[in-house]
């Protein structure tokens, strides 16, 4: 057991994003166990040839992350799913109302055709 392993509460909260499909073969390593997996090498910054050996090999760990997070968008739902969560909690609509961008805070530059610049100045 690792700091990083997901806890019983959390695990419950995101179990139901992982149902295990009707179709093809069984799994042979739980999920939980790859999660656990994924979240030690985030949070320790170690390499996934480094993973623990008692995690599943690190092929499996890293192909399950990469479907989780460009094919299935799993990753992506739990999160959006935990926002809408934690805005109710502290008593905000699930979704933003308002969005705000200061001018001053993002960054542009300024490119264009040299004519158009020229013409500009005139």
């Amino acid at each position: 057991m690792y700091p990083s392993d997901i806890s019983d509460k959390e695990w419950k909260t995101i179990e139901p994003y992982f149902e295990p499909k009707k179709t093809g073969r069984p799994r042979k390593y739980s999920i939980r166990t790859i999660i656990n997996a994924i979240r030690y090498m985030m949070r320790t910054g170690c390499q996934w040839r480094q993973l623990p050996k008692d995690f599943p090999p690190w092929k499996t760990v890293y192909s399950c992350n990469s479907r989780l997070k460009k094919k299935s968008g799993i990753w992506q739902e739990i999160h959006d799913f935990l926002v809408k969560k934690v805005r109710e909690m502290i008593g905000k609509n699930k979704t933003p109302s308002v969005g705000i961008i200061d001018s001053q805070s993002v960054k542009t530059t300024q490119k264009g055709d040299p004519e158009d610049m020229m013409l500009a100045k005139k």
